[in-house]
């Protein structure tokens, strides 16, 4: 089974180049364009086993994201 990814950044380039690696390598990734809809994902999700997440981006921060 792969373990997933959560990819937070708003470049969404980014996340695509980011997504296209990891994806390559085996992992399963989810995307989000911010802190918001980052804990939504983390919502919907069975388990997630890594966050890559940007600090500065609209709506809610990476700091914020990570003390909720």
């Amino acid at each position: 089974m792969a373990k997933t990814i959560l990819i937070v950044d708003d470049s969404s380039s980014l996340r695509t180049v980011v997504k296209l690696s990891l994806a390559r390598a085996g992992y399963e990734v989810l995307e989000a364009g911010d802190g918001r809809q980052a804990l939504a994902e983390l919502d919907k999700a069975a388990k997630v086993n890594l966050i890559v997440s940007d600090l500065n981006m609209p709506n809610m921060d990476g700091i914020t994201f990570v003390t909720r």
